[in-house]
């Protein structure tokens, strides 16, 4: 689930090139494109390079001139009649644009967990000039540090090296892109040294050790300042997050990447399927990621948890299908413009699909939805009676407002915060959210939102961004859909377990709702655990704070893989 917007570094990252078959419109498209994204006050100005080969295909390759990062491989594109599609895939951003007839603009808009128009016209090709080496300086190499944003914990590295130019330095943060972006000024003057990214509005002002090892200083970003200090990395084994429970190939069970359609959406989902091994045909299980733009991974903080928990159960002899969300990897659809109920649509395709294969057993087909796939997996199981049973891994048992609230004041005082400052920042967010649920006409919704979070002290730079977001459907969806709605008219099975240090969908909050609304609906056939010692990601865990989440090296418990593959094959 959406926890508080904190402070994020607009990381843009890539992937390969699809092809589509070769016309004399996308003959016409070759060649340079420049636009400029609004990113909430930031301008990212942006190059896109589009090749047409003599074998019938298109690739494209995306420069973030602001951002230092130049020959991006774009996941995909087509060019159907004059309408351009474009993906990328790491940071789950695409873009849907018009070409006019002559070939010499493309409007259109770029979606990456919210809608921003992005235009492009001709331009010539940006030329990359590498900068001219020079012998290193004593504070060249990669720093490292970790900033406490307060929910989150980020890594934040820095490589800095000499040319005859001057010191130039690339920023990266791993926990959330592999992406190094270039900084556009490094200034040193004796200890103090200040590195500026324009693009993604980021200053970092530090004072540098007289032992060169460290750096103390202060990360700012859109005007929000943070503490920030740097050691240098001596070992790049210091760099790399262990993460002991991904699966390595060769598996011992088939894996094929497939895909089906939401026909009713007019949408195409990509999806990994995995056989076990021997004779079917085999009970199955589809599953439904959390609140977000996710892989079928529900690649997180550096963590698969759907790999992982995939490769389990497989083994077990389960099959199992995961899938990209829609507009997501390499699905199709609009993903800015979808509710839950959409994605439970998505959901009921899956289970279509893998009731057509002869290698699953089509009376044993069942959904594991963790977060906000425990309150997708209910309403699709409604609409689709033949669903065999639902996991259900931190779904919640109440409306998103009330989740909201109680998350935001568990995580802050995890945190540390005082008691008046949980209560003033509680008292803010409420009026926020009786904001967005009361006004329904979106222009006066718009200004009183800006004049309310002015008034709170966010940075302006940050404003346009966060109302763009508690103003679109999914979030105005999610605050008021009471999940019990549909767990009432349940019939299945179903397995309920919550972290008992769960933070985002606290188990305190939304267990006994769950029984409720279950027992409200005569069913007889479901199980409630709650997990000691566990949080939303079902890792164990020291507080439950979503800033352990990339430090913690586990990701899924045993304890929890083992109850849920038991749990199923009994069914």
């Amino acid at each position: 689930m959406k926890f508080r917007i904190i402070q994020r570094l607009a990381l843009m990252a890539l992937a390969l090139a699809a092809f589509s078959p070769l016309s004399r419109a996308q003959a016409q498209i070759a060649g340079d494109w420049q636009g400029t994204l609004d990113a909430g006050g930031t301008q990212l100005r942006l190059v896109l390079h589009i090749t047409a080969a003599k074998d019938g295909s298109l690739t494209a390759t995306l420069d973030s001139v602001d951002q230092g990062a130049n020959g991006i491989p774009v996941s995909a594109i087509t060019l159907k009649d004059s309408n351009l599609s474009l993906k990328v895939d790491a940071v789950h951003g695409t873009y849907e644009g018009t070409v006019n007839k002559d070939a010499t603009e493309i409007d259109g808009t770029w979606s990456q967990g919210m809608p921003l128009e992005l235009n492009f016209k001709r331009a010539a090709a940006q030329t990359v000039v590498a900068p001219k080496p020079a012998p290193p300086s004593e504070i060249d190499g990669t720093w490292q540090g970790t900033l406490d944003a307060g929910a989150l914990k980020l890594r934040i590295l820095f490589k800095i090296v000499n040319t005859q130019d001057g010191l130039t330095a690339q920023m990266q943060s791993p926990d959330q892109s592999t992406v190094w972006l270039s900084a556009t000024s490094v200034k040193r003057s004796g200890s103090s040294l200040t590195i500026e990214l324009k693009g993604i509005g980021v200053v970092y002002e530090g004072k540098i050790a007289p032992d060169l090892n460290s750096i103390d200083g202060t990360f700012s970003q859109m005007g929000s300042p943070l503490p920030l200090a740097l050691k240098r990395v001596k070992d790049q084994a210091e760099l790399e997050r262990r993460r002991p429970q991904n699966p390595v190939k060769p598996y011992p069970y088939r894996e094929e990447e497939v895909t089906y359609a939401n026909k009713a959406a007019g949408n195409t989902l990509a999806a990994t399927l995995t056989v076990p091994s021997g004779k079917g045909p085999f009970p199955a299980v589809l599953l439904i990621s959390g609140s977000g733009p996710h892989d079928r991974d529900e690649s997180l903080m550096g963590h698969k948890p759907f790999l992982v928990l995939s490769d389990y159960l497989t083994r077990k002899g389960i099959a199992v299908l995961r899938a990209d969300k829609r507009g997501i990897g390499k699905s199709t659809g609009d993903y800015a413009a979808a509710t839950i109920a959409d994605f439970a649509t998505d959901a009921e395709a899956g289970v279509a699909y893998l009731k057509s294969r002869s290698e699953v057993d089509p009376h044993r087909i069942g959904l594991i939805g963790h977060s906000e796939g425990g309150v997708t997996a209910p309403m699709a199981a409604v609409a689709d009676p033949g669903v065999a049973f639902i996991v259900m891994m931190a779904g919640s048992g109440v409306p998103g407002d009330q989740i909201i609230l109680e998350q935001l004041r568990l995580i802050e005082e995890a945190a540390g915060a005082s008691k008046e400052k949980v209560a003033h920042d509680l008292d803010n967010e409420r009026e926020v959210l009786a904001l967005v649920e009361k006004e329904k006409d979106s222009t006066i919704l718009d200004k009183k939102l800006r004049e309310k979070l002015v008034a709170d002290g966010m940075p302006e730079a940050q404003i346009g961004a966060s109302v763009k977001m508690v103003m679109g459907p999914w979030f105005r969806d999610f605050l008021t859909y009471d999940p019990a709605t549909a767990l009432r008219k349940v019939a299945c099975p179903v397995l309920v377990l919550n972290g008992e240090k769960d933070l985002q969908v606290p188990p305190a909050q939304n267990l006994p709702a769950i029984r409720k609304a279950l027992e409200e609906g005569g069913n007889k056939h479901f199980e409630i655990e709650e997990m000691p010692g566990l949080n939303h990601l079902f890792q164990t865990a020291k507080t439950g704070s979503p800033a352990e989440y990339a430090q913690i090296e586990e990701t899924i418990s045993p304890v929890a893989l083992d109850k849920i593959a038991g749990w199923i094959l009994k069914q």
